[in-house]
Parts: C-alpha cells; structure tokens; sequence
C-alpha cells in the first residue's frame, strides 16, 4: 500500500507486476539509490537516539572490600537507584589492595574501605566512622537492646578474633587487656560473619566494629558499645587524583552519610 501510495504521489510506476514477478521499472531503478540512502540514514539516526538513551543513564562503579559490600552497600544502594533510577551502580568487591588498585587503574570510579594508606594519586575522604562493640552469646531471639561495657571487662573471657595481621584486629588488640595471653588462647576466624556464628554457637565473646550490629540483633547475641575507652573506625572513599568527578559520586556519598546518620546505632 506504502508503495502504490507512493507511485501515485509522484505520477509514475516503479515496479512492472505480473502474476509471477515484481521488477523495477525505469523510474524505479532511478530512484533505489536515493531510497536506499534514505534507509541508512534512518538506521544511523536510530542507532545514534539509542546512544543518547544509553549515555543519559550513567554508571557508577563502586569497588569495596567484602564486608562493606555485604552490610553496608546493599541498603545504600537500593535506596539511591529508587531516587536516581538514572544512574546504573556496579559493585567489584575485593580484597583492600584490589580496591585500591581498581581505583588508581580506572576501573571503578571510587573504592570504600577501612584503613586505607596514603598513596601517589589517591584521594582519600574518611565519610563516616562505626564505635568498636562486644558480642556475647544471647537469648537467640532479636534482640535490640545495646548496653555498655568497658574493655577492662574482658580481661579472661574466651576471645574469638579475626588474625592479627587483620588491622582491624590490631586495632582492637591496642585495647584489650592480657593481649598476648589471649592471643595464645583465642580462636581466630577470617571473617566477621564466622565469628558471629561462633559467638552464637557459644563458643565465646568477639569485639567487632558497630556496622555489623543489625546482623548480630537477628541472631539475638548480646550487644555492648565498648567504653574506656570509646574506639572509632573509619571508613574511607579513595578517589583517583584528577579523574573528573561526577555528580552520582557526590550523590551516592551523601546517600551514604545519610544512612549512617540515620542508624544512631552505628556511629
């Protein structure tokens, strides 16, 4: 219908029709050239809107180390796409020199991080810090309760840690009492949700830093801000020194700080 339509606009035939074939006619065959640059064209102006679609939805690529990823990001993130579904977030998790290592490369636009080292062409921004609490065998129901403990109070309960070479576990061994006794007592695990488990299981206490505090509530353990002092852990944002800053990094980090700022717990 397009093309007869067509032939009657232009007051000539461009196909010769029989009951077995369709053939150009002259004025057909001059006008192929145009139509077929016609049709590129459209194809290229589809090609070059499906391009604008795509560059106005950006991408934020965020690398952090596992812990991060696991009990802080996910809430964050869901948060932010709701408010920004403009903004596509990737997350690499990693060990801290990975993440260090993916933001000095280009391959993620910002790493977070604990204890993250000056370096030659890294940015760091410290955007929230979490107090270091106690664990204790529970009730194994929810619990929200938080009390207060001070480190003093630990001296002689069976320990589970994390292995010294960890920094987080060095900075707890700063405040420990009898630290080198119970190093040689402790039980040592790899990763926070393992000595979580432990402590569930009744195998002993943990000092763990407050992010963690609404996993530990599910489990029912008993939960204590440690005192005397309080101890802080800051977390870091490393940023590539002169990479152009987009407005979803900006974003995202106050999205961050919000939620912290939120969970009065944490801090």
């Amino acid at each position: 219908m397009l093309v007869k339509e067509l032939e009657r606009q232009l007051g000539v035939r461009l196909f010769e029709r029989t009951t077995r074939a369709v053939a150009l006619t002259d004025a057909g065959r001059l006008l192929q050239p145009y139509a077929e640059r016609v049709v590129t064209e459209l194809r290229q102006l589809g090609v070059a809107l499906q391009g604008s679609t795509l560059a106005s939805r950006s991408t934020l690529t965020i690398a952090a180390t596992p812990v991060i990823a696991t009990c802080l990001l996910p809430k964050v993130v869901a948060e932010f796409a709701r408010k920004h579904p403009e903004v596509r977030i990737q997350i690499m998790d990693g060990s801290l020199d990975s993440v260090r290592q993916a933001v000095l490369e280009g391959h993620a636009n910002m790493g977070m991080a604990f204890f993250v080292k000056p370096a030659a062409g890294l940015l760091r921004e410290s955007v929230c810090r979490f107090r270091l609490m106690s664990i204790s065998p529970g009730e194994r129901r929810r619990s929200t309760h938080v009390q207060n403990r001070t480190w003093k109070s630990l001296d002689g309960l069976p320990m589970i840690a994390l292995p010294m070479s960890n920094p987080i576990q060095a900075l707890i061994d700063k405040h420990l009492p009898s630290v080198k006794a119970s190093q040689e007592e402790r039980a040592e695990m790899n990763f926070l949700g393992t000595m979580i488990a432990m402590v569930k299981a009744g195998l002993g206490n943990a000092v763990i830093p407050s992010f963690m505090m609404e996993e530990c509530q599910q489990h029912g353990l008993n939960i204590a801000m440690l005192t005397e002092p309080a101890v802080h852990l800051n977390m870091y944002v490393a940023l590539r020194r002169g990479a152009d800053r987009q407005l979803a990094e900006t974003q995202l980090i106050e999205a961050l700080k919000m939620h912290i700022a939120m969970s009065d717990d944490l801090a």
